[in-house]
């Protein structure tokens, strides 16, 4: 371990040009900083305590959205949203992922701000364009199977490992932010994550010192929902694929339509080219197979990653066929949800 500074956020007023200044880290839960620490991948000089943080640690209601703090854990979250019209898609995503230990401990902000589970990041001996700009991908030419097929480029082929980064992708979320200046400013998530391009070590849109104060949540028209995950054992492992979809069937059409995919994107992905061409249609197998071949049209496979693509496919249908007999079986309770 490499010697570093622990300095301490009470609350937001205390944020300062020192808090996020470069080399410096907030750590909240832990639950993915102290692995990387005690790897050396990452080898911050400074980190700033986020635990005795007391601003942000509620879910709050108001009209037309939740307001989620930052510090809120994800069992707190899960909890809430498991009762929540509209909120199921969310419960069930961050129950698929981690262990209790792991949900009690990890952050909202924290599980967004979570980084790679690519082999090749984590050994410090391989060379990674995301751990050491410059040094190349080792994972394009190597065992590549848990790795991206959307948003890739010849520097990084890394999956985005987040299961509610991937549910509030689908479900229209926000991001308060704010500067160590008091600037404040809202970034829609889907607008948050970068994909890797020749700068793969670049991530997210954070500005300098900035930090995430809550998630704003867009209270839900959309009715039946469900996370479905398929991974390598049926619990505590990351996504080979995963879908997120929320639907609305009007006259045996879609009438409203949100879906985020996981396992298969360098960023938590959201593919509204398939969103578009579904919208207004029926969910015959037909027009899911049309739209979802727009979506994978600027897919790249890498060797050991080949299966992802069908089985994204064979997903998707699985998902939308039962969400529509959902709503078929239900069409009175439009607000009712799919738990998985």
């Amino acid at each position: 371990m490499q010697p570093f500074t622990l300095t301490h956020l009470h609350n937001t007023s205390e944020l300062d040009s020192t808090s996020g200044a470069k080399n410096s880290r907030f750590i909240a839960g832990g639950t993915n900083l102290i692995d990387l620490m005690k790897l050396q991948v990452e080898t911050p000089s400074t980190l700033v305590n986020l635990s005795d943080w007391q601003d942000e640690t509620r879910i709050v209601e108001h009209d037309e959205h939740f307001r989620i703090g930052a510090m809120v854990t994800n069992t707190q979250l899960a909890n809430f949203a498991s009762t929540t019209p509209g909120l199921s898609l969310l419960s069930q995503a961050l129950l698929s992922g981690a262990t209790v230990q792991l949900r009690n401990r990890a952050t909202t902000a924290g599980n967004l701000l979570q980084r790679t589970r690519c082999y090749y990041f984590y050994d410090t001996a391989k060379p990674c364009n995301k751990r050491e700009p410059g040094t190349g991908c080792t994972a394009v030419n190597s065992e590549n199977r848990i790795h991206a097929i959307f948003g890739t480029s010849d520097k990084c082929i890394a999956t985005h490992p987040s299961d509610m980064a991937v549910a509030m992708i689908a479900l229209g979320a926000k991001l308060a932010l704010v500067a160590p200046n008091g600037e404040k400013r809202t970034l829609p998530l889907r607008h948050f994550y970068c994909t890797p391009g020749n700068t793969p070590h670049i991530e997210n849109n954070l500005k300098e010192g900035e930090l995430i104060t809550a998630v704003i949540l867009p209270k839900q028209a959309v009715g039946s929902q469900y996370y479905h995950k398929v991974r390598d054992r049926s619990s505590y492992a990351f996504a080979l694929v995963s879908v997120a979809a929320g639907l609305v069937m009007k006259d045996n059409k879609v009438s409203a339509l949100t879906l985020g995919f996981g396992g298969v994107g360098t960023v938590p992905w959201y593919p509204e080219t398939t969103i578009n061409a579904l919208m207004g249609t029926e969910l015959t197998d037909a027009n899911i197979e049309k739209a979802l071949d727009a979506e994978l049209a600027s897919a790249q496979v890498y060797g050991s990653n080949n299966f992802k693509p069908p089985l994204l496919r064979n997903t998707l249908h699985k998902v939308l066929r039962a969400l529509a007999q959902h709503q078929r079986t239900y069409p009175q309770h439009e607000g009712a949800l799919y738990e998985n």
